[in-house]
């Protein structure tokens, strides 16, 4: 007799979550609920399907083969089950803005700014995903996307929001606890923090210096190597959006003046016609970082 019993849907939840966003962590953030709680729901599944859905790393965490298949299907089972719930809402004049974005760029800056945007504009409620990995929105699940990277890695890219220099950050602490630091080179002594595998060896070489740096720790995002570095554990890169605040209160200290620019933030955007909402916070965006970094 076919097995009817669905699995528990908590724990699947769950399991979508730390599989699209590469991360215990992120998905717990992004459910809102503590990351031992992300790892005892994905072992629930594990153990309710008898197989092993993810490869625990220092890095985070990593699909199986039979992790890969899992999520395929049931990904596409929970978007059935959001699109089946929006057709059968009753139609109300709220209007909501779905938005995906780059996890440092959500947390450290828009959120704080939410408020004061839906104070401009009455009637618009937000929506916010962070997620690491999107290169393009569907218009289904997300109606515009920001992210951080250049013009080539995305097809719809609809605006270039701003440009913003990159720098080495760290804690007082650790600055005060290390030799010092008075040019480029002598920050290969101390323990940088990497997000991504080349993205030290980018900087480097933009401020005029080649080297080929590789690390046994990669982290998911860039934000979770900033809070690595607050955390006063080494030296990571950061942009001038993400720490400004940090910068002006002193909890974080920039390590060099060396800065260069090498990546945008930009909006995505589905292929259909945008709407107004959508039209409005994207001239919000450029309007509100033009005049915070206009200097």
């Amino acid at each position: 007799m076919p097995d009817h019993r669905l699995p528990p849907l908590n724990a699947v939840r769950a399991f979508d979550a730390a599989a699209r966003l590469g991360s215990y962590v992120e998905a717990s953030k992004a459910l809102h609920v503590t990351q031992p709680a992300i790892g005892r729901h994905v072992k629930l599944l594990e153990e309710w399907l008898g197989t092993q859905l993810f490869e625990r790393t220092s890095r985070g965490v990593t699909l199986t083969s039979a992790g890969e298949k899992y999520h395929h299907k049931i990904a596409s089972a929970l978007q059935l089950i959001i699109e089946a719930g929006r057709e059968l809402q009753p139609k109300t004049s709220e209007r909501w803005l779905r938005i995906m974005v780059v996890p440092g760029f959500a947390k450290r800056w828009l959120t704080p700014r939410l408020e004061a945007a839906r104070r401009l504009r009455p009637g618009l409620k937000f929506a916010i995903e962070p997620n690491s990995t999107f290169t393009d929105v569907d218009g289904k699940t997300a109606d515009l996307g920001i992210v951080y990277g250049l013009d080539g890695e995305y097809a719809h890219s609809r605006a270039t929001l701003f440009c913003p220099q990159v720098f080495p950050i760290c804690t007082p602490g650790y600055l005060a606890s290390i030799e010092p630091i008075t040019q480029l080179a002598d920050l290969l002594k101390h323990n940088l923090i990497h997000f991504d595998g080349e993205w030290w060896n980018t900087w480097f070489a933009a401020n005029g210096l080649d080297v080929h740096l590789t690390s046994d720790v990669l982290y998911v995002n860039n934000d979770h190597a900033l809070s690595v570095a607050e955390s006063g554990q080494g030296i990571a890169l950061a942009n001038e959006v993400l720490v400004r605040e940090e910068l002006k209160a002193g909890t974080l200290v920039r390590v060099l003046e060396d800065q260069v620019k090498l990546e945008s933030y930009r909006v995505l955007t589905p292929s259909a016609e945008l709407s107004a909402d959508a039209q409005w916070f994207i001239q919000w965006l450029t309007t509100e970082l033009g005049r915070e970094f206009s200097d």
